[in-house]
């Protein structure tokens, strides 16, 4: 058949040829024919489609193998047992005696020195003396000298007191027909007392030994400058009072300072016994007297101080003992339960001994055999589970809780590490 030759394309060709002329011409700028790039969108697509269902397979086989567990939850019944002991701690026993109720104590020994300012309150008055120069006349006639004692006192005419600390001897005066010239001599005085009352000005004295005889007005005395260095004021002086204050202050700060020490010394797995401890005071004393005037004094004390420690846990070791002795057989302690009180009785810090009533207590619960009871559970179902125990334990248990993982687990695992029981107390 001859072939058709068209001088117009039909319109679905002419459409089709521009489509395809437009995709080539697409592809040639991008330099990526399209048709490629599906292909290796499809090639690509499909293993990773693959490798993630591989995955999530293996995922659930480990899930479903491997994972598996069962947890149990016990609560066994508690019985509370009871006790008040009597022992002796003892610096001369080693270890713990059950048998002997001792347990042993260490003794402890230390010595502390304290000295302290006090101020002085007692009062005193402090009194500077006035001092000066009299002169000392002698005209008795007939003419002779005259020696006085140390001590000599004259009195001024203004009735103040003096006193010559020093001998005193008086040349004779001289007589020259009626003419009578007195011998004399310059004597350092002293008032009799302190006081600004004794800065006297210039005065005339008398010699008061001398009245009623004949020399009281032929031996006399004149001063030509005023008296001077007197003056008086307040000061503290110590009192016995002071001294005792003092002594009891410091005994209590170093009686508290010598424990404080103590306790450093007692390590932290010890406790000391409060009531075991003696303070005795080995010196005190202070250099100051009572009356001495002063505004401070210092005082000085030693204390010694002693007593006896033990370790908690050998207490608590002697009384968790005893409660073991005494329960039933096929009874546990139960560790979280267990009190411990204590006083102490008589004590004898220097010889090591204390007596202490225990009082004490603890619970105690049925043995249970964690490894043979989950080798038993292997494969067991929940009710079989609850069998198991029951057969076991009986009514030594208050409370049982199974718990499968995952969700879907209804049995317990053929491996016993995967049996987790655990023990729970109220």
């Amino acid at each position: 058949m001859p072939k058709k030759i068209y001088d117009i394309k039909p319109p679905k060709i002419v459409r089709k040829i521009e489509k395809e002329l437009k995709e080539v011409l697409i592809d040639k700028k991008s330099k990526k024919p399209q048709g490629r790039r599906k292909k290796e969108k499809r090639s690509i697509r499909r293993p990773v489609l693959v490798t993630v269902l591989v995955v999530v397979v293996l995922v659930a086989v480990y899930l479903f193998f491997k994972l598996p567990r069962v947890d149990i939850s016990i609560w066994p019944k508690v019985d509370i047992l009871s006790f008040k002991q009597t022992i002796t701690a003892d610096k001369s026993a080693d270890l713990v005696d059950l048998n002997e109720a001792v347990i042993p104590v260490q003794y402890f020994q230390t010595t502390k020195t304290n000295s302290q300012d006090f101020p002085a309150t007692g009062n005193a008055t402090n009194e500077g003396q006035a001092s000066g120069l009299i002169t000392v006349y002698n005209k008795y006639d007939p003419v002779m000298p005259f020696t006085f004692k140390a001590g000599t006192r004259f009195l001024s005419n203004s009735g103040k007191l003096f006193v010559a600390p020093e001998k005193i001897i008086i040349p004779a005066a001289k007589k020259v027909g009626s003419k009578i010239t007195p011998g004399s001599v310059q004597v350092k005085v002293k008032a009799a007392e302190g006081g600004s009352d004794y800065n006297i000005a210039p005065a005339d004295f008398s010699i008061p030994g001398l009245k009623g005889t004949a020399y009281y007005y032929s031996v006399f005395a004149k001063s030509d400058s005023p008296m001077t260095g007197g003056y008086s004021g307040k000061v503290k002086k110590v009192t016995a009072d002071d001294i005792s204050l003092a002594k009891d202050v410091l005994t209590k700060k170093t009686a508290s300072d010598a424990l404080s020490d103590l306790k450093k010394q007692i390590p932290a797995d010890y406790v000391l016994l409060e009531k075991a401890v003696l303070s005795n005071v080995t010196g005190a004393s202070t250099k100051t007297k009572a009356g001495t005037v002063v505004e401070n004094f210092n005082y000085q004390v030693t204390v010694s101080a002693s007593g006896l420690a033990f370790k908690k846990s050998d207490l608590d070791q002697f009384a968790k003992d005893y409660i073991i002795s005494k329960m039933p057989e096929g009874k546990t302690l139960q560790e979280n339960n267990f009190i411990l009180d204590y006083s102490t009785g008589t004590i004898d810090v220097s010889g090591g001994k204390a007596i202490l009533n225990l009082d004490f207590s603890s619970g105690i619960y049925q043995n249970i055999d964690k490894n043979s009871m989950t080798l038993s559970m292997l494969g067991e179902n929940a009710n079989q589970i609850k069998a198991t125990i029951d057969n076991n334990l009986g009514d030594q248990v208050s409370k049982v809780e199974i718990n499968f993982w995952p969700f879907w687990v209804k049995a317990a695992p053929n491996s016993q590490k995967e049996i987790n029981i655990e023990l729970k107390f109220q």
